[in-house]
């Protein structure tokens, strides 16, 4: 394991050689807004609040400090006007995306930002893509997409209708930073609400005591992704200890 030493705001430390300078940063209790990184999935840089300013050979830049990885003698500054700037610009443009997100407001208020100059809009989803990511990297199967470009551009299940191949497990909505995807156990019944679609899953019963702990489907894919015997989720957590 190779380290290197950098600078963060004139803090000297090591990171692991790949390391990206929004990990480091974090380790280290620097502090980099952010809304679309998860330490679990490939770093996708979407909202570009996370810019930080580095000198490297000399030279100036603003980069996502989510995908740039840390160098030994990189000099990062993650508060200078400049980046203050920056950032106001996409929380602007962010915040009128979403007006009434509690999620987005709350950010906006914390880097000072208490309306936007652009046109407002009324949506939950920041497409930040983390929901994608994390269907597609963790879970592996590619529910959800984002769809469209531009003004267009949306998160969403295959032709807006029920996907053949969602297995319920809420996934989505535990890692949405901003809430926009939301699912409820009703009864013997799951409901996922994704911004552009809706679908239900039937749960499984445990044998045991009754309740209904997980949806079959997902279930289902476990069982056969890992190769467990049918009747191995027949119990729920609790019975099974």
């Amino acid at each position: 394991m190779k380290m290197v030493k950098l600078t963060i705001n004139g803090q000297r430390i090591k990171a692991e050689e790949g390391t990206t300078i929004l990990e480091a940063a974090q380790e280290n209790n620097i502090y980099i807004p952010t809304l679309c990184h998860h330490e679990e999935v490939t770093p996708y840089g979407a909202c570009r609040l996370c810019t930080v300013e580095i000198t490297k050979n000399g030279r100036k830049r603003l980069v996502a400090s989510c995908l740039y990885e840390v160098a030994d003698g990189l000099k990062v500054i993650t508060d200078s006007e400049r980046i203050a700037t920056n950032r106001k610009m996409l929380m602007e443009l962010l915040l009128a995306r979403c007006p009434n997100n509690k999620a987005v407001r709350d950010l906006a208020q914390k880097l000072g930002v208490d309306k936007t100059s652009f046109k407002l809009d009324d949506n939950d989803c920041m497409l930040c893509a983390l929901c994608v990511r994390v269907c597609q990297e963790v879970v592996g199967v590619s529910a959800i997409s984002l769809v469209n470009r531009g003004v267009n551009r949306a998160m969403a299940t295959p032709y807006f209708e029920d996907s053949n191949v969602c297995i319920g497990c809420g996934s989505c909505a535990y890692v949405c930073p901003v809430d926009a995807i939301k699912f409820e156990d009703i009864g013997d019944t799951r409901h996922i609400y994704w911004p552009n679609n809706k679908m239900e899953f039937k749960l499984k019963k445990c044998s045991n005591c009754g309740r209904y702990f997980a949806p079959q489907a997902q279930l289902d894919y476990i069982i056969k992704k890992v190769g467990l015997d049918p009747d191995a989720f027949d119990k729920c957590p609790d019975c099974r200890d």
